[in-house]
């Protein structure tokens, strides 16, 4: 895969701040994912309706990608340290209202208290569309520039630990701790990862940056750097559409529940899967990364991404599910290593939380939006059939973007970051 080897694959770890924002994220990680785990188990159990998983994406995607434009030109302009301070309390005070009403859904008042966490995650989508620009700004001013590879080896590899440990501990939570200590674990975890947050300095505004300009130039401003910019357009375009076609996370619980009748132990597992194959590649690609040659390896790896979903949907066998899903992580890791080392090398300090919120915008329209649109096609289409036909999808797509791209293949970002 045109790999090299790196003979210093702990240096981002040396730097103690780095080291802070990474746990953090990894604590927030689990956090979450805990949280929407088992609240959509505890929803689909109660509707078993494919499209009530759906509207959980959609409650936190709409807020989030309304405002995450927003939130990158403010995090340019503002100390990005106070804005993940004040953001992340209003998503720990959601996160209790969700412990009362989730323990209140089998009440009398069922339909209530659904609406309510509906809601609860609208309102820490509108958190996270200031959140997660801020702290993506703030990333790469914990490291050197010619530490920026390893550090988006490493910080994928910790959210990518975390996407195992969250839905892992997820299942098991709420067999033997219950739904109530299940949403109280995420309570502390949010908790922690605000101690964390303080271990790390406020950052100066770039001075380029301190200019007079109106909110919709600096957003323009924003948006048209990205989509000047092939190499990070083709990037993210790729993540979009390929997870939103081809990702299968939203809909689990209905193959947990439905069709492999593993209960909430194997969803666990089945959550778990794809984080496990994408840290075991993470660590390989710590001492080769997958540089030289980006392009071409960023098409092949969201190609074997797609023929894992394909055999995912197409399988009735517990073990032979869990296999298909920890390839989906293990080649949707060779992209997310590529594609963040993009877009911190390919953009200006002073324009990156601009361009993270958009990278925020097309993240979160294939995760969340992608959660919508699989909901959607499950009830539609039958749940076998929306994946089969995502997995499709996914495979045109890649060979279109291909074709178009021809020159890129050339590309060799290791060359580029060390000059």
């Amino acid at each position: 895969m045109g790999l090299f080897q790196n003979k210093e694959p702990y240096k981002a770890l040396g730097f103690p701040e780095f080291r802070a924002y990474v746990i953090g994220n990894t604590l927030f990680t689990i956090a979450l994912l805990i949280q929407e785990v088992i609240l959509s188990y505890e929803i689909y159990k109660i509707t078993h309706n494919p499209l009530a998983l759906g509207l959980i994406g959609l409650a936190e995607a709409v807020p989030y990608i309304s405002l995450v434009l927003f939130g990158g030109h403010f995090a340019d302009n503002h100390d990005k340290k106070r804005i993940m301070q004040v953001t992340l309390s209003i998503i720990i005070l959601g996160s209790l209202i969700l412990l009362y009403s989730g323990t209140q859904l089998t009440s009398s008042d069922t339909q209530y208290h659904i609406y309510t966490i509906y809601f609860v995650i609208f309102l820490i989508g509108l958190a996270k569309g200031f959140f997660s620009p801020a702290a993506s700004s703030l990333n790469p001013f914990l490291v050197p520039k010619e530490v920026f590879a390893n550090a988006a080896t490493w910080n994928s590899s910790f959210w990518q630990f975390g996407s195992i440990i969250g839905p892992g501990v997820a299942g098991f939570l709420y067999v033997y701790a219950g739904l109530a200590g299940s949403l109280w674990t995420v309570v502390v975890l949010l908790v922690a990862v605000m101690i964390c947050i303080f271990q790390i300095k406020s950052r100066p505004i770039p001075p380029k940056h301190v200019q007079h300009e109106s909110i919709w130039q600096s957003l323009q401003e924003g948006i048209s750097y990205v989509f000047k910019t092939k190499i990070i357009l083709y990037a993210i375009s790729l993540d979009l559409f390929s997870v939103l076609f081809g990702g299968v996370i939203a809909i689990l619980p209905i193959f947990a529940e439905d069709i492999l009748h593993v209960g909430a132990e194997g969803l666990g597992i089945l959550r778990a899967a794809p984080s496990v194959g994408a840290v075991i590649t993470m660590v390989t690609l710590l001492y080769y990364p997958p540089l030289n040659h980006a392009w071409r390896n960023l098409l092949w790896a969201i190609a074997g991404f797609g023929i894992a979903t394909f055999v995912f949907g197409w399988s009735t066998n517990f073990w032979i599910s869990v296999i298909a899903l920890f390839f989906t992580g293990a080649f949707d890791s060779v992209s997310v290593v590529i594609r963040q080392t993009v877009l911190r090398f390919y953009t200006p300090d002073e324009m990156r939380g601009r361009v993270s919120s958009v990278n925020g915008v097309f993240v979160s329209t294939s995760n969340e939006m992608g959660a919508f649109e699989s909901g959607v096609a499950a009830k539609l289409f039958g749940t076998v059939p929306s994946v089969l036909m995502g997995a499709g999808l996914t495979l045109v797509l890649v060979t279109w973007v291909a074709i178009k791209s021809g020159d890129l293949f050339s590309l060799k970002i290791e060359d580029e970051l060390k000059k």
